[in-house]
């Protein structure tokens, strides 16, 4: 073998053949575990309606560069070739990323817009490599290097900008890179639908360990016997979350994106209802995660207007995700999770004036509630859907 046949051979990618969701797709997804805690720890340092919007801009940020690897690695094995690599050398930089989370709006924009670049160009690098025998895939990867190059750019922009400038740039770079696929077509792209919903289940998880990460910060004072409630109530506001998403949502989810036709149709599902409508899912659960967080710090004080909102806010946002990802899977409306919503967001103006661990304990019977009646009115649908006997399309399908 030459020299070129050789640097040929290594700079390959293996197309994917298993559905399930590999290992080093978890370690990768490890670090994403870190930028979550980060944006977290922005808002309780910062718990500011400023501090909130810039802790929501750098999650969606890295949100798109980690969507961008489950489209990749839904094409492509991330165990063999170059990938491997290349993606530990992503997650090196996806860390410094996660690190100059807390002064990305200030000393450390710049680094931040860099080493975000460097994700994102590796990212765009190994789709070259995979699409080279796939001209529509090509065509695609093309348009995203658009979108991708615009954003990034802009983010290094704004890293010599100041305020509502700043701020301004990084909403732009934000919509210019998420919305670019929806602007340059989905049917070059490829994915296996099972172990796309599998990828974007676990980040769920992961984001509601964040949950469970901030308990354990917010009690860093000390454990008396108020801790220990707000401990359980903040274990049982995850908990509910879990089983609003995993009870029956996930499932009429994988399979309608199992069962749509390849190409145009399941792409544009796994891109709507995957890559778009579970960054509000992710992020309410990190706006709750907050609200958890300060509640433990202090359990007996009533929670400022902005970690109320953040509390009830997130629990609302995640309920509304919801409300559109079942539209967009089985075109139903869910009035339930609707109203929940509406009342999580009523419950604001109380929580600034009763205690923490009483508004925290309100929204665990809101949630408790809204499954219990879920699980009575579809009690027959949910078994059957939760035993592989029933079509999602059915009309009136809990899902989320």
């Amino acid at each position: 073998m030459t020299a070129r046949s050789a640097a040929s051979a290594r700079l390959t990618a293996t197309r994917r053949e298993k559905e399930q969701v590999t290992p080093l797709e978890l370690f990768f997804d490890l670090v994403f575990v870190l930028a979550l805690t980060q944006c977290t720890a922005l808002m309780a340092d910062v718990p500011s309606w400023q501090g909130i919007a810039q802790a929501m801009l750098i999650l969606g940020v890295l949100w798109w560069s980690w969507v961008g690897y489950a489209w990749l690695t839904s094409v492509v094995d991330p165990e063999e070739g170059v990938v491997r690599v290349t993606m530990f050398v992503a997650m090196a930089a996806l860390l410094v990323a996660a690190l100059c989370v807390p002064e990305a709006f200030g000393d450390l924009g710049l680094l931040f817009a860099c080493v975000y670049a460097v994700v994102r160009v590796a990212h765009i690098a190994l789709f070259v490599v995979a699409s080279r025998d796939d001209p529509s895939l090509r065509r695609s990867v093309r348009g995203l290097a658009i979108s991708t190059a615009l954003g990034t750019g802009i983010l290094v922009g704004a890293s010599f900008a100041d305020d509502g400038l700043q701020a301004a740039l990084w909403v732009l770079a934000l919509a210019l890179d998420m919305g670019g696929p929806a602007f340059f077509g989905a049917e070059g792209w490829r994915i296996k639908p099972e172990h796309f919903a599998e990828r974007h289940g676990l980040i769920v998880i992961i984001a509601l360990g964040e949950s469970i990460v901030a308990i354990g910060i917010g009690a860093e004072h000390g454990v008396d016997a108020w801790v220990v409630i707000a401990a359980t109530l903040g274990v049982a506001v995850a908990a509910a979350q879990w089983w609003l998403y995993f009870d029956v949502v996930a499932l009429v989810a994988a399979r309608r994106l199992e069962q749509a036709a390849p190409g145009r149709e399941q792409n544009e599902i796994a891109r709507d209802s995957f890559s778009f409508l579970h960054f509000p899912m992710v992020a309410g659960i990190v706006l709750v995660a907050l609200g958890l967080k300060k509640t433990l710090g202090d359990t007996g004080e009533p929670l400022k207007v902005e970690v109320a909102t953040a509390l009830l806010g997130g629990a609302a946002l995640y309920l509304l995700a919801h409300v559109a990802f079942r539209w967009r899977n089985v075109h139903r409306f869910s009035r339930e999770r609707l109203a929940a919503a509406v009342v999580a967001v009523a419950l604001i103006p109380v929580a600034t004036e009763v205690d923490a661990l009483a508004t925290v304990a309100v929204l665990v019977a809101l949630l408790v509630v809204l499954i219990a009646y879920e699980r009575a009115r579809f009690a027959e649908l949910r078994e059957r859907l939760r035993h592989g006997a029933a079509e999602p399309e059915a009309p009136s399908a809990p899902a989320g």
